[in-house]
């Protein structure tokens, strides 16, 4: 029988959504990576969970609005939008940004390859930070930033 890769795709978001950090995990090969590009980072082994409980914690409400999806064999790109009200810390690489109270609804592109078995082989992760960062008022700091 033929995996479907669509619904291995939609099943991750489910897992995701449910917070199930063991389960998100189980969806990965042994050497599955999953790398959020907005930040530069890639998660291997039982880091993986790292973004899920990250974004969980920041946003407890956070939800996963999928729109369009592209499937060519194993590959499947999913348009999608993050959304969530920031109520919590949200760790970043270079530092934590306090919980703003700011709702998040940034538009998102993810790129999973998968193996014949449906586990996730890549999941590249292209959310939109110019515009999360926007809408959470950190880019209206932007002059402690620059150099004068």
């Amino acid at each position: 029988m033929a995996i479907d890769y669509v619904a291995a795709v939609r099943n991750a978001y489910a897992v995701a959504e449910r917070k199930d950090l063991e389960g998100w995990i189980a969806l990965f090969t042994a050497e599955g990576a999953f790398t959020d590009n907005s930040v530069g980072v890639t998660y291997r082994g039982r880091d993986l969970a790292e973004p899920v409980r990250n974004y969980g914690i920041a946003f407890p409400d956070m939800h996963r609005e999928l729109g369009r999806i592209y499937a060519d064999g194993n590959i499947v790109v999913v348009q999608l939008a993050l959304q969530g009200t920031h109520g919590g810390p949200l760790e970043l690489p270079f530092g934590e940004l306090p919980a703003t109270g700011k709702i998040m609804d940034a538009p998102c592109a993810d790129i999973f390859e998968l193996d014949k078995d449906g586990k996730i082989i890549r999941f590249d992760c292209y959310p939109e930070g110019s515009v999360i960062f926007a809408q959470l008022g950190v880019l209206t700091n932007l002059q402690a930033a620059l150099k004068q």
